[in-house]
C-alpha cells in the first residue's frame, strides 16, 4: 500500500464492494524463509464480508501446505496506468502511476471436501448472473461421474479477513484543474488497463 494518506482513504466499505465486484486476485502465502507462494483465484466475499471462499487445485503449493490456518492475503488490483507529467498542465511534476489496488489480509482455512459443491455452486451464480437473460449454468449441466472425478481435483477454503487496506492513487495530491486534465489526458492516452474506468474515478471529488 502507498505511504502517502493521501491515497489511503477511509472507505473500507466501498474497497470491500470493489474486491467483491472483481471477484478475482492473487493469493499470497508465505513459506518459512523461502520466497511467498502466489496463486490467482477467483473468489467470492460472504454476505456479511468477513470472510471469502475459494477453492485450489490439490496440486497448487499452496493447498498442499495449507492443512491448518495459514496467515495470507489477497491483493486485489483495479485499473491503473502511466500518467505523464506533461498532462499536469503545471511546472515542476514527475511521472507517475495512478491505481487502485485492495488487500485483505487475514487466514486461510481449509475446509472439509464436504463444503466444496456449495462453494462452487455460489461462486459459479455469482458470475452466472451478470450474464442475463442467458440462463444460468449450473452444476446440473454435468455428467455426475465427468463432475465427481473434476471435484476430487480441487480443495475448498475460507479466507477469513482480518484486516482490509486499500489505495487509491487517482492524483488526489493535485489541484483539481491539473487532475481533471490529467483525467482527460488519460482516458486517451493511458497506458494500462482499465483507462477509461480510471479516468472517470479521477474526474470525482477526492475521497
Amino acid at each position: 500500500m502507498h505511504p502517502n494518506p493521501a491515497y489511503r482513504p477511509d472507505n473500507a466499505d466501498e474497497s470491500l464492494a470493489f474486491a467483491r465486484e472483481a471477484g478475482f486476485g492473487l493469493l499470497a502465502v508465505a513459506d518459512g524463509d523461502r520466497a511467498p507462494m502466489l496463486s490467482h483465484v477467483p473468489f467470492l466475499v460472504a454476505g456479511d464480508g468477513a470472510s471469502v471462499e475459494l477453492h485450489l487445485v490439490r496440486s497448487n503449493p499452496i493447498a498442499r501446505a495449507c492443512n491448518a490456518p495459514l496467515a495470507a492475503r489477497i491483493a486485489v488490483q483495479g485499473p491503473h496506468s502511466y500518467v505523464s507529467p506533461d498532462w499536469y498542465g503545471i511546472d515542476d511534476q514527475v511521472p507517475t502511476w495512478n491505481y487502485l489496488a485492495i488487500h485483505l489480509t487475514g487466514r486461510l482455512t481449509p475446509l472439509p471436501d464436504a463444503e466444496l459443491p456449495g462453494i462452487l455452486d455460489r461462486l459459479s451464480a455469482h458470475f452466472e448472473s451478470r450474464l442475463a437473460p442467458k440462463p444460468e449454468w449450473t452444476a446440473d449441466k454435468m455428467d455426475p461421474d465427468t463432475l465427481a472425478r473434476m471435484m476430487r481435483q480441487i480443495r475448498p477454503f475460507r479466507f477469513v479477513i482480518e484486516r482490509l487496506d486499500s489505495t487509491w492513487k487517482l492524483s488526489q495530491n493535485k489541484p483539481a484543474p491539473a487532475r481533471l486534465a490529467a483525467a482527460d489526458m488519460l482516458a486517451s492516452y493511458g497506458q494500462g488497463q482499465e483507462v477509461a474506468v480510471l479516468a472517470a474515478m479521477m474526474r470525482k471529488p477526492p475521497m
